[in-house]
């Protein structure tokens, strides 16, 4: 059985339910995973560790929440922050 999965932009195009589908398929495969997306809330939802490429070239190998939270460097490499759910309301 294989041991990696390669996907390339596997959310685009989805709707929202869709979406929740693919990150629930993918959070219980055990196997390695070679993402290459442009969605950083999937990124953020599934991998504590990411790769930034940027023309080609390898511009940072690191933990997902720190790059996540530094825009300017997401700006930098043409990158957009992901608008993560708030936390639910309390005593609702």
């Amino acid at each position: 059985s294989p041991s990696l999965l390669a996907l390339d932009e596997p959310s685009a195009g989805l709707d929202p339910r869709a979406r929740r589908n693919l990150i629930r398929l993918l959070q219980d495969l055990p196997l390695t995973m070679l993402v290459s997306t442009h969605d950083m809330a999937l990124v953020a939802e599934l991998f504590p560790r990411m790769v930034v490429m940027d023309a080609g070239r390898i511009v940072a190998d690191d933990a997902t929440a720190g790059l996540l939270a530094d825009a300017a460097f997401l700006e930098a490499h043409g990158l957009d922050a992901p608008c993560l759910p708030a936390a639910p309301p309390r005593n609702r």
